[in-house]
């Protein structure tokens, strides 16, 4: 995996499929890195030419001095993009991924042609939550925050059927740089697209997991609601969706895709 040096920073990029195959971005969650997709990579790329990259303050790419904002996010996406060559591409975001996704569809819709926002939402309040979270993981580090984070993320079935999956996620939220957390919690606290999204013209997918308490399926229905001629469909599962049912989550996405 290349650490690709582009416009707005460095960032950890992953590649695979076919070069000229149509390409497909992917965008990870808060305190993820790009491994969390390694199952769906896999499945999108026998069709796709699939990028995933860390965000800022994520993995092994670039942390600044925050507060970010989700036009910094948007415009490290399309970087990430200029970077590797890729004029127009599809772009599959979930949880902070799917608001970076959302920007990039407002902002920049000639680089987009399909769009999935997954486990998402276009605004989340009250800002008394992220601060909240922004405090604890500056009083206690990010193992104050992998605990709540992973009960978040994951229904109580799921960590009692699949614990190592669970285990598995805890190295990228401790890798977390305290900076890129916080930062990129202020980013999503002050972000509001709820308005932006009406102009989004790309076909678009939205996904809900129905046992998500994070960014419930209400929200995800806010959004396929703003988006006009979007499509929703619910997967058996909480926020992670992509990690907790990858076959479910990757069929509905080759199958939009591929539409």
């Amino acid at each position: 995996m290349p650490i690709l040096s582009c416009s707005t920073g460095s960032f950890n990029v992953a590649y695979s499929g076919a070069r000229e195959a149509p390409a497909v971005l992917l965008s990870n969650s808060l305190t993820c890195d790009l491994s969390m997709w390694d199952l769906v990579a896999a499945s999108l790329s026998s069709r796709f030419h699939v990028i995933r990259y860390d965000g800022r303050g994520q993995g092994r790419s670039v942390t600044t001095p925050g507060p970010y904002t989700m036009d910094q996010l948007g415009r490290d996406a399309l970087s990430v993009l200029d970077a590797s060559g890729i004029e127009e591409a599809h772009v599959c975001g979930i949880s902070m991924g799917g608001m970076v996704g959302m920007w990039l569809a407002t902002h920049a819709p000639q680089r987009i042609n399909r769009a999935v926002f997954a486990n998402t939402a276009a605004y989340m309040s009250p800002a008394s939550l992220w601060n909240d979270r922004i405090a604890v993981a500056r009083h206690g580090g990010m193992q104050a925050v992998a605990g709540p984070t992973l009960a978040r993320w994951f229904p109580p079935a799921f960590h009692a059927r699949a614990p190592d999956v669970v285990a598995g996620m805890r190295p990228a939220i401790l890798a977390t740089p305290v900076d890129g957390y916080v930062g990129c919690c202020e980013a999503i606290r002050d972000m509001d697209q709820r308005e932006s999204i009406r102009s989004i013209a790309a076909p678009t997918l939205v996904i809900v997991g129905a046992n998500d308490p994070a960014t419930t399926p209400a929200d995800g229905r806010l959004v396929h609601k703003a988006i006009p001629g979007s499509l929703i469909a619910t997967l058996p599962a909480g926020h992670i969706s992509a990690v907790e049912t990858p076959d479910a989550f990757s069929q509905a996405v080759l199958a939009f895709l591929l539409a």
